[in-house]
C-alpha cells in the first residue's frame, strides 16, 4: 500500500510541476506578445513535461546506485532538451523542415535502446552509445544535404549535434561506471 500512494504521490507531485511551468508562458501572454502560445502548444509541451517528469521518477525510483541515477537524469534531460528545442526554434534552421524531422530518429534510439537494454546500466551505456553515433550521423546527413545553407550554419550544425552528443558520451561513461560497480558487487 505504501508504494502504491509514492506513486500517486510521485503522479501528483509531476502534475502540478507541470502546471507550475506550463503557467510561466500562459501569464507571460498577458504582458507581452513575444510569447504567443496556441492550445496546442500547452498541449504538447504538457504532455513532453508530464512525460519527461514521470519517466524521471521512474527510472531514477528503480536506479541501483548514484552513478546510474546521474546517468539517467543526464540522458532524459538531454533528450527533453533536445526535443524541447527542436519544436521551440528547430536545431537546423527553423520550423518543420525535413533537418529538424530528423532528430525524431534520436528520440527513438534513447527510447528503443532503453527499453532493449531493459534499462540495465551496460545496456544503457551502449544504448548512449548507438545515440551519439545516430547524432553524427544525423550532422553529416545535414551537411552533406546542404543544409548550412537553409537557416543554420556549419558551426551551428555541428555545436548543436556535438553538444547533444557530449550529454549522451557523459551518461554512456556514468552508465559504464555504474555497470562495472554492479559487476564488482556480484564477484565479491
Amino acid at each position: 500500500m505504501k508504494k502504491q500512494s509514492s506513486i500517486y504521490s510521485s503522479i501528483i507531485g509531476v502534475a502540478c510541476v507541470t502546471l507550475f511551468l506550463l503557467l510561466i508562458p500562459f501569464v507571460a501572454m498577458h504582458f507581452t506578445n513575444e510569447v504567443n502560445w496556441s492550445s496546442l502548444d500547452f498541449i504538447i509541451m504538457g504532455a513532453l513535461i508530464f512525460g519527461t517528469g514521470i519517466s524521471f521518477t521512474w527510472l531514477v525510483r528503480r536506479s541501483p546506485n548514484l552513478m546510474y541515477r546521474i546517468a539517467i537524469s543526464i540522458m532524459v534531460v538531454a533528450t527533453f532538451l533536445m526535443i524541447w528545442a527542436n519544436l521551440a526554434v528547430g536545431l537546423i534552421g527553423s520550423g518543420p523542415n525535413i533537418g529538424n524531422l530528423m532528430y525524431i530518429a534520436v528520440a527513438i534510439v534513447v527510447i528503443v535502446g532503453s527499453l532493449l537494454s531493459q534499462f540495465k546500466a551496460a545496456g544503457m551505456e551502449r544504448a548512449m552509445y548507438v545515440t551519439v553515433l545516430t547524432l553524427v550521423v544525423l550532422a553529416t546527413i545535414a551537411l552533406l544535404a546542404g543544409m548550412q545553407h537553409h537557416g543554420s550554419s556549419v558551426i551551428e550544425i555541428l555545436g548543436v549535434n556535438g553538444f547533444f552528443a557530449g550529454l549522451f558520451l557523459v551518461s554512456a561513461a556514468l552508465f559504464h561506471y555504474a555497470a562495472k560497480n554492479a559487476l564488482n558487487r556480484t564477484s565479491l
